[in-house]
């Protein structure tokens, strides 16, 4: 079973990778732009055929390595 981590910094957190992309589109000519968040996409191929238990144990993965849970939140979604 495959399980796509979506991990952002949360609302508040300082975001300059953010920032930096929303300045280049604006030097770009892209207007109309505002607020950039910039995060990362992290998938994975399980091996647990049952959904409860792959979403489970992809939550526990981003919980202790894959996002830094004080400033940063994530979703887990199963394909």
């Amino acid at each position: 079973m495959r399980a796509r981590v979506t991990i952002m910094p949360k609302t508040g957190v300082l975001d300059p990778q953010g920032k930096a992309i929303g300045h280049a589109l604006g030097s770009l000519g892209f207007a109309g732009v505002g607020e950039v968040r910039a995060g990362k996409v992290i998938e994975l191929e399980l091996s647990e055929a049952d959904p409860a238990k792959a979403r489970a144990v992809a939550e526990e993965m981003a919980r202790r390595l894959l996002a830094n849970t004080v400033i940063e939140s994530f979703k887990v979604e199963l394909a």
